[in-house]
């Protein structure tokens, strides 16, 4: 992708904003270049005694309402090229968070949080200010370049050309110190998003950093990025340190030249002083391009760098796609097939899971068993093609997963992980997140089932507790039961509850699952559980090792098998007894 297809058709879309900016600006750059030769007028007619009060005052009046021109004109013109800016830097953003929700897990697995943030803050305004100022100084340098000269050669040509003599120094210092730029504040974008990351990590996990005593480690980390964050703006501050003092040089010799052969030309009678005056003003006119020409080669490197890295996002593929689906399937009942199942998260990564063949029917409850690490996690994730599955190795009611439109399955299929996230919203809110249209009863519903209902209602706000950033405010076990009571709300016909209920007791754990089963009958439910004793009443029973299938059965088959199963629900067991869990 070139640097500028991305934003090319934001520009498009807002043509007409820009073209009459465009316009305003010209009006306004042609009432400055009017007014010096007004002021040449009256002053050579002031010499020559040939201008009454009466003229003074028409001349007076004429720069008044160029003045108030050139006031009205730059409103209207920052208003469209500035505040369209603005939009496009809006537009840009939600396209970007919009290309960022439709990226597989595998590339937020390799991705940090703070690098992102950095792309839609930093990044996004460089190229606004790119557009906005940076357009406008761009068109006000080339007219103005172009206009002032002109009117320069009309009073004294060779008097122009000494005063630009020093010009061509310019371009060398701009090719030069442009690329050092350009290089620079990549690397600042790069140390900002570090530090980003840092700060957002650390504050994320200040409860592991006091658990822990490590205040001063994690202060000292993100004092490291901060000075890292600081020498970079440094070098590029040095950039600019000389870059634009040396053409403040430049222009100030284009001044002593005019102002020591322009003034011998007046004094030689070869120009008056009213053209000696207007030229002086053009050259005037002629420096702020100069100047702007530093400051849009600046901004422009900026720009470009920043727009580098958003575009190094933008052309990211998802790996998983909607390209094969059958979009004639708009519903699922919830049979779901493992054919011959073997995955890897990488090429030349091992296994996960090893030729996995089972099977449940719609409204079974399927449960999952086995060691930590065996692939239980992954099996789940695979079937909401969280990651994509080889081809054909999962079928749901008779479809490869890859065949059923990904709205419908995540429509169909809602998982509760065993990282839960809430937001920072009511309890209500965080509830019907999926539905936000669902009445109060149905979500009171959803809590009881969840055996959380009771627990909210002794909250002074009930069911307006606004809960912490991620639920902080709540304890490990009511954030499950709330996300359980979130996705009951949905009423999916899969559910799977990825080790959800890990930080209730026991007891809680069974009348959960006893509750839910009997509010979901009919549908599918899969439960990845420790706590076997808690699984028993599932219709099958997947017990996993090394991600092999070892064992599959109900519960009163597996126990005759004396297998692994046996084995760990004998464990839990005694455990139990040991602990005065067991009834």
């Amino acid at each position: 992708m070139r640097t500028f297809d991305s934003i090319l058709p934001y520009l498009r879309k807002s043509y007409g904003k820009i073209v009459g900016g465009i316009i305003m600006l010209i009006l306004v750059d042609l009432i400055q270049l009017i007014m010096p030769k007004v002021m040449q007028y009256a002053i050579d007619n002031l010499q020559m005694r040939t201008i009454d009060q009466k003229g003074l005052f028409w001349v007076a009046l004429l720069i008044l309402a160029g003045a108030l021109g050139v006031m009205a004109l730059r409103y209207f013109w920052r208003i469209l090229i500035i505040g369209n800016s603005f939009t496009i830097e809006r537009h840009l953003r939600q396209d970007f968070y919009d290309h960022l929700m439709g990226l597989s897990q595998t590339f937020f697995n390799k991705s940090k949080i703070g690098d992102l943030m950095a792309y839609a803050t930093n990044d996004l305004n460089a190229v606004r200010m790119l557009f906005g100022m940076g357009l406008i100084a761009a068109m006000d340098i080339v007219l103005m370049t172009v206009a002032s000269f002109s009117f320069m050669g009309t009073i004294n040509w060779k008097l122009t050309v000494l005063a630009v003599l020093p010009m061509p120094l310019l371009s060398l210092t701009i090719g030069y110190f442009g690329k050092k730029m350009h290089v620079t504040f990549r690397k600042v974008q790069a140390s900002f998003a570090s530090m980003s990351g840092a700060i957002q990590e650390s504050v994320s996990g200040i409860r592991v950093v006091k658990a822990f005593a490590q205040e001063e480690a994690e202060l000292a980390k993100v004092d490291d990025v901060s000075m890292h964050f600081v020498k970079q703006n440094i070098s590029l501050a040095k950039i600019a340190g000389v870059f634009h003092p040396f053409m403040n040089f430049v222009i100030s010799i284009s001044v002593i030249i005019t102002l020591y052969f322009g003034g011998r030309a007046t004094i030689r009678g070869e120009i008056t002083i009213g053209e000696f005056i207007a030229f002086f003003q053009y050259l005037n006119m002629l420096v702020w391009p100069m100047i702007a020409i530093g400051w849009i080669v600046d901004m422009y490197q900026r720009g470009t760098a920043s727009l580098q890295r958003l575009n190094e996002i933008f052309v990211l593929k998802p790996e998983i796609t909607d390209v094969d689906a059958d979009q004639s399937i708009t519903e699922l009942q919830g049979a779901i097939e493992f054919k011959n199942l073997s995955f890897r998260y990488g090429v030349n990564l091992p296994l996960v899971l090893k030729d996995i063949t089972a099977s449940i029917d719609s409204g079974q409850t399927l449960a999952i068993v086995g060691p930590t690490g065996c692939g239980k996690t992954t099996l789940i994730e695979l079937i909401s093609r969280i990651y994509e599955p080889p081809e054909g190795s999962i079928l749901i009611d008779g479809y490869p997963v890859n065949q059923i439109p990904l709205q419908v399955l995540r429509h169909e299929i809602v998982l509760v992980p065993q990282d839960i996230f809430l937001f920072s919203e009511s309890l209500a809110d965080n509830i019907r997140l999926a539905d936000a249209n669902a009445p109060m009863e149905a979500v009171y519903e959803a809590a009881r089932i969840a055996q959380v209902y009771d627990e909210i209602m002794d909250f002074e706000h009930k069911f307006e507790t606004v809960v912490g950033e991620r639920g902080i405010t709540l304890s490990g076990g009511q954030k499950q039961r709330v996300a359980i009571a979130r996705a009951l709300l949905t009423d999916p016909k899969v559910l799977i509850l990825d080790d959800a209920l890990s930080a209730v007791d026991t007891k809680t754990e069974r009348f959960i699952l006893e509750s839910l089963i009997k509010a979901r009958k009919g549908k599918t439910t899969i439960i990845i559980a420790h706590r076997i004793s808690s699984i028993q009443h599932a219709d099958k029973i997947m017990v996993l090792g090394q991600g092999d299938l070892l064992e599959m059965g109900n519960h009163v088959g597996l126990m005759g098998q004396k297998g692994l199963y046996y084995d760990l629900f004998e464990k839990q067991r005694i455990r139990a007894r040991l602990e005065g869990e067991e009834e």
